[in-house]
């Protein structure tokens, strides 16, 4: 076993439209004392993405649909934010007050549709997921290998909850050039005994061991992570659970 080590990337500057991400996270890199090595695997926040691909709406030009304001009656919620919700979801699970849980275009199962009001710019702005947090990954990665010649993985992260347990941890949305899934089947544990259904999201992981350093109010949205040796080519939507197999649906 090999350590693992975790550094905060700091110093980038608010992130507007068409902000050259690749670009600033190298000047960032190469500020606090690094370099990029060929494996590293760097987390990035989806806020930033989202925000550099033009993922932003302003409140002020959302003209709330019936719907959308009976919903936001019973939640307790602003009735502008909702109608962003609903345009984002393909359908509500559940409600509560103050939040909506959605199963979103892409296939995630999370709070308020991935739409968020918080670390915006200023304004009253709502941030939404990347189109396709996956394709935003590759591109992204294909921009620093471009930039410094280095071959490293990229993940998206976010913040989810989970169901049966309180809190949120930081989760994959999207990645590119690293290992997704590490699967155990087959393989025999010291005592002889064959795993049957062991895979880890390994990339879960990471996004969520990231999170320790980059905290939701130090305006650190970038992370790197070396030594986890996770290099492959999967994507974060081999993690989506096929309806057909999900127990709890």
């Amino acid at each position: 076993m090999k350590p693992v080590s975790i550094y905060p990337i700091t110093g980038l500057p608010e992130i507007g439209r068409d902000a050259p991400l690749a670009r600033l996270m190298l000047e960032a890199v190469t500020d606090i004392g690094l370099r990029l090595e060929d494996g590293d695997v760097v987390i990035v926040t989806q806020k930033i993405v989202s925000k550099a691909e033009g993922q932003v709406v302003a409140l002020a030009g959302i003209r709330p649909s019936s719907r959308a304001t009976e919903i936001a009656s019973r939640i307790g919620f602003d009735a502008r934010h909702v109608e962003v919700i609903l345009s984002e979801s393909v359908r509500i699970v559940r409600e509560a007050p103050r939040v909506l849980i959605c199963e979103t275009r892409h296939g995630f199962v999370c709070a308020n549709a991935g739409v968020d009001r918080s670390n915006t710019g200023g304004g009253e702005q709502l941030v939404l997921l990347p189109r396709d947090p996956d394709a935003s990954a590759m591109r992204l990665a294909r921009a620093v290998r471009d930039e410094s010649g280095k071959a490293i993985g990229i993940v998206i992260s976010d913040s989810f909850g989970r169901p049966w347990r309180e809190g949120q941890v930081n989760v994959a949305i999207g990645a590119a050039g690293v290992m997704v899934m590490r699967d155990y089947r087959g393989e025999r544990d010291p005592d002889g005994y064959q795993l049957q259904g062991t895979e880890l999201a390994v990339v879960d992981e990471l996004a969520s061991a990231a999170e320790l350093v980059m905290g939701k109010l130090d305006r650190v949205p970038v992370a790197l992570v070396r030594g986890a040796e996770l290099s492959g080519d999967q994507t974060v939507r081999q993690l989506l659970r096929d309806p057909s197999t999900d127990l709890f649906r």
